[in-house]
């Protein structure tokens, strides 16, 4: 004979786990992906050509004294 009380109260225990799993704020939060679409913004910038002249007079050092 199956003993129903035993079968409830480790499933009713599992499902609180989960619950209090699923209901945890920081579970939404992916940092990862924070990243990511910082990297693909800072990429679609360096793709354009006004990212692409930024970046060749920031590396020529345009504004300095250059050495003669």
């Amino acid at each position: 004979m199956i003993d129903y009380f035993a079968l409830a109260l480790g499933h009713g225990l599992m499902a609180m786990a989960v619950l209090r799993l699923v209901l945890r704020p920081d579970m939404d939060v992916d940092p990862l992906l924070d990243r990511l679409n910082a990297d693909m913004a800072a990429n679609r910038k360096a793709a354009s050509a006004a990212g692409r002249s930024a970046a060749r007079s920031a590396k020529s050092g345009k504004g300095q004294a250059q050495p003669e």
